[in-house]
């Protein structure tokens, strides 16, 4: 599944989703901007998101620990949670933001919940 973002139409885009429990997770986004809207290249960002929820450890995805992927000129960033992290997170909803960092400047891109739906099938 893929999203577009635009930062000129709100600074903070927000989207909620859901993250199956027990099995890979990916979602793949594409920071827009301007008008008409063009890809924002990535070249020399990196990236970083939290996942939390009370009680619960967080879950880091970076650039650094390869569960962020930026696409550079292409102004894609992939997210990846793989099916051992998704299975030890708890059924809950975890609240999260999406940070890309150029330097000393950091842009919160995304915020919002993830449902965590729970594992049925072992």
């Amino acid at each position: 599944m893929s999203c577009a973002c635009d930062s000129t139409s709100n600074p903070v885009g927000r989207y909620d989703g859901q993250i199956p429990q027990g099995a890979t997770w990916t979602k793949t986004l594409t920071w827009k901007t301007g008008s008409p809207a063009a890809a924002v290249n990535l070249t020399g960002y990196t990236a970083r998101m939290d996942l939390v929820s009370a009680g619960q450890p967080t879950i880091s995805l970076t650039t650094a620990n390869a569960c962020i992927t930026l696409g550079g000129a292409a102004g894609t960033i992939t997210l990846l949670l793989d099916a051992a992290t998704t299975a030890a997170m708890s059924a809950t909803t975890y609240a999260y933001d999406l940070e890309l960092v150029q330097g000393s400047t950091v842009t919160r891109l995304l915020e919002g919940f993830q449902q965590v739906t729970p594992n049925i099938t072992a």
